[in-house]
């Protein structure tokens, strides 16, 4: 069988089923008049979504680390977290939150934790619907539930989150937190609620509002991808508002790629080259801050 192509219009129509208003019949509707057929959209679907049967970039048996699932107290609550560390080295070490996206914590957001690990960080990643259960294997599922999370509480778990990670054995204080498309959102809120965060990085991250930017004591990294129309909306007015309020930053956008470009389990979307460079960014920029 000749492998489906993959068209913009198509990333674009599931880009508004999983963060829109597109339910999942008016999405395969719209795919099916796009690829042509019901057949042909059928096989198209997987290589849009996340695969969680992807080769993991760091093994979980990678002797460089250590990895384990745990819990923590979040302000009152226990925390679901894949906690990933050096095992060599010396330290104590820097150390970084990763915040998932909207499909909560899966197999590849323990990957990039485990890539933290393996670059000298303590990393943490909480699962934000710890309270619900924990993050469903049903994508679906996980995203519903994400949208159903409260705005004050989520924030209040991350404030919590770099509490802890800032006295936590084997961490040096400095904390600093990287998400990913809803995780890069809640970076930017994190940013203005918590001094106490030293650096955050956003990947297609949806902005905070202008007039909260300069409550930020944190150095800011923001990655965007250049086709991302939905996220991008937002950028000049935040990157105005950081300009005037002093707060220090970097913004890269990386032409003709999608959202989610760093995401390695979704073959039509991911774009190596722009993921390799944004991480060596990111790597570079935490080390400065958090080191």
């Amino acid at each position: 069988m000749t492998k489906p192509v993959i068209t913009q219009a198509m990333i674009d129509a599931y880009d508004e089923y999983t963060h829109l208003t597109l339910d999942r019949r008016g999405f395969m509707q719209k795919l099916t008049g796009l690829a042509g057929t019901a057949v042909a959209a059928a096989a198209i679907v997987p290589m849009l979504a996340a695969s969680h049967a992807k080769a993991a970039l760091v093994a979980e048996d990678d002797p460089a680390i250590e990895a384990v699932q745990s819990t923590f107290d979040a302000g009152g609550s226990e925390m679901r977290a894949y906690v990933a560390r050096p095992t060599s080295g010396e330290g104590p070490f820097p150390a970084v939150v990763v915040i998932h996206e909207n499909r909560g914590l899966n197999p590849h957001i323990q990957d990039v934790a485990r890539r933290m690990a393996k670059d000298g960080f303590l990393a943490l990643a909480p699962d934000f619907l710890s309270a619900s259960g924990g993050t469903p294997p049903d994508e679906d599922q996980a995203r519903d539930r994400i949208g159903q999370l409260d705005p004050q509480k989520t924030i209040e778990a991350a404030v919590a989150t770099v509490a802890y990670l800032q006295t936590v054995e084997g961490s040096n204080g400095k904390v600093g937190a990287i998400g990913f498309c809803w995780g890069g959102g809640l970076v930017n809120t994190l940013a203005v609620a918590d001094p106490g965060l030293a650096a955050g990085v956003a990947y297609y991250g949806r902005q905070p509002d202008s007039a909260d930017v300069p409550q930020i004591k944190a150095a800011i990294m923001l990655h965007y991808a250049g086709l991302d129309e939905r996220i991008n909306t937002g950028v000049e007015a935040y990157k105005a508002a950081l300009e005037a309020a002093g707060t220090e930053h970097q913004i890269f956008l990386y032409d003709g790629v999608n959202h989610a470009f760093n995401n390695d389990t979704s073959a039509a979307r991911y774009d190596k080259a722009a993921s390799d460079l944004a991480w060596e960014r990111t790597v570079e920029f935490l080390k400065a801050k958090l080191g």
